[in-house]
């Protein structure tokens, strides 16, 4: 049997040198642990200036929530904040104006047998005042 001189010449191989290759990944890693940041995130610092909780709580629930009620005096249905008895939108909106606590909304308590038009009336009256929330709680007139 006769060998071909094919078989015997062989194709030379590609081969890759693997240390290049290590070398980088060292070079990279040591890049990524040098860099890394190993402090405190904004958020977890202590701020410039200290607030004193209890004082910031203690003002902040002093200012009630703005509650309007449509309930019945006299006679026929009224708007009640507080003690105050109104019996226009208009008058509604200039006292709700006078709140300083718009963030905390305000609440417009309804009595069943109220008309709606004077739920609308309130809700509106306290859009314009600014308030940034208002929440609509029907009240049943009784037992």
């Amino acid at each position: 049997m006769k060998l071909s001189s094919r078989k015997l010449q062989r194709e030379p191989r590609l081969e890759l040198s693997m240390t290049s290759m290590i070398d980088v990944v060292f070079l990279l890693l040591i890049f990524f642990m040098t860099t890394a940041s190993f402090r405190q995130t904004e958020r977890n610092l202590d701020p410039a200036i200290q607030v004193d909780r209890e004082a910031s709580g203690q003002q902040q629930n002093d200012f009630e929530p703005a509650i309007v009620e449509i309930t019945r005096a006299d006679g026929r249905f009224v708007y009640r904040i507080g003690e105050r008895n109104l019996t226009t939108q208009e008058e509604l909106t200039r006292l709700l104006r006078q709140f300083d606590n718009k963030a905390d909304g305000a609440f417009v308590r309804v009595d069943d047998e109220a008309p709606f038009a004077m739920a609308a009336a309130a809700i509106q009256a306290c859009k314009a005042a600014r308030f940034a929330m208002v929440s609509y709680v029907p009240q049943s007139a009784g037992p």
